[in-house]
């Protein structure tokens, strides 16, 4: 990810720095655990709590020779700590520590990662109850439909966006696992007392069973959430791209002083926030993939899996955090036409009334079929020749036999479809406005 767009809160958490504290705060943990059962000298263990640490620019020399990271590590944390080194690592294997160090970087970026997803909650919550009366145009196919209000719009990615809060909930206590049970999962040499208490310690929860490796599903179930979430803020991106075109233009990301839209054509205002969101979301889904690869690894362990979350662990968090506060910005400052909308919404003449005469017509007796062709042979002429739908219907006799002036009056009226818009917020928002 290119740093100048990673939030230093969480760019924190994916240093080479922080990977190693990770492991190094494993380590002390297991420390600690076999010092409380009488394996680890007192003595050894003080001395352990006091000296530990490591030079990640020595670790990388000494990787250059061994070839093998984890060993790297340990060398440069027995040079810091001297002889109770030996009571460092025992009974482990490097997947243990690395496995359990990667659960506590996604555990501690998932928490960042669920303050972003409250900030966009937020922005929506407050942009629906603004707009919950504005009418503006329903479309489907991209084609005008029925009256809805903007803020109805927003509602509905809101309640998405609180589903989502739930998945990036359940997918943190996933992938929030630990594992100390040693070469191929068997406990050989260390205890499961000691796993539970690490875990315990570092607020993991351990794995129930495990090969080698904790296993992946844990991990695609994170990287799949930030998808599913990523494809949510995407599904709005896209919305406001749409209605921020020149024909639309019913609502329109910021445009800052100074901002500039094109270097060839100074009148251009560009929906950049909402197209960059869009391209990002599609990384996520690409980490998804990578990490639905991963589940599947060789007998008790390989290794195929770690090359790839050397990658999608830092980037899929990072991006995702970056597409939270990018997102929030955008709707908090989000610009809104009301008058532009309702300017669209009469560009039809009226036809978006066309099934409430249709069900009008089949009410007063007149068969489904008749009606729809009644409804759609005057409807066709708004199309073609920019007439008033009202009015043509009122000169169809096939109309007027069933329906008077004062009926299409009613039935051409925009309160009859906003008239639940109240109760659709009392179940988006079961606690009220917020003040």
């Amino acid at each position: 990810m290119i740093e100048r767009y990673t939030r230093p809160e969480m760019g924190a958490l994916w240093t080479q720095d922080a990977k190693y504290q990770a492991w190094l705060d494993v380590e002390l943990a297991a420390c600690r655990a076999l010092a409380a059962r009488g394996e680890i000298p007192a003595e050894a263990l003080a001395e352990i709590a006091a000296k530990a640490a490591f030079d990640s620019a020595r670790i990388a020399e000494i990787e250059l020779e061994v070839k093998h990271d984890v060993i790297a590590f340990l060398t440069s944390v027995a040079e810091f700590v001297g002889p109770s080194s030996r009571f460092i690592h025992v009974g482990l294997t490097s997947s243990d520590v690395v496995d359990t160090g990667f659960g506590l970087q996604l555990k501690r970026s998932g928490e960042l990662l669920l303050k972003g997803m409250e900030r966009v909650c937020a922005a929506l919550e407050q942009l629906a109850w603004k707009y919950k009366d504005t009418v503006m145009m329903g479309r489907s196919h991209g084609i005008h439909a029925e009256p809805i209000t903007f803020g109805l719009k927003v509602a509905v990615w809101y309640a998405e966006a609180q589903r989502n809060h739930q998945r990036l909930q359940r997918a943190i206590a996933a992938v929030s696992a630990g594992m100390l049970s040693g070469a191929v999962g068997t406990f050989a040499n260390i205890d499961p007392d000691i796993e539970e208490a690490v875990c315990r310690e570092l607020g993991l929860s351990p794995e129930l069973a495990s090969t080698q490796v904790i296993s992946r599903d844990r991990h695609a179930e994170f990287f799949n959430t930030l998808a599913i979430i990523a494809g949510s803020i995407e599904k709005i991106a896209v919305e406001i791209r749409h209605l921020q075109r020149t024909e639309v233009l019913e609502a329109e990301e910021p445009f800052t002083a100074g901002q500039k839209g094109s270097s060839a054509m100074p009148h251009k205002r560009n929906p950049i926030l909402s197209e960059n969101l869009t391209g990002l979301a599609r990384l996520l889904r690409g980490y998804a993939s990578m990490a639905l690869e991963d589940i599947a690894l060789w007998h008790e362990r390989d290794i195929s899996h770690s090359s790839v979350e050397r990658v999608i662990g830092p980037d899929a968090c990072i991006v995702m955090d970056f597409m939270f506060h990018r997102a929030s910005g955008l709707l908090e400052k989000l610009v809104v036409y009301p008058q532009h909308m309702m300017d669209n919404l009469n560009k039809m003449h009226g036809l978006i009334f066309s099934q409430r005469v249709l069900l009008a017509l089949t009410a007063k007796g007149m068969l489904r079929e008749s009606a729809y062709r009644v409804v759609q042979r005057n409807a066709m002429q708004v199309w073609e020749n920019n007439a008033d739908f009202k009015a043509l219907l009122a000169a169809d006799p096939d109309v007027s036999q069933y329906l008077q002036e004062n009926d299409l009056a009613e039935l051409f009226d925009l309160a009859y479809h906003t008239r639940n818009i109240d109760r659709i917020f009392a179940r988006v928002f079961p606690k009220g406005q917020p003040q």
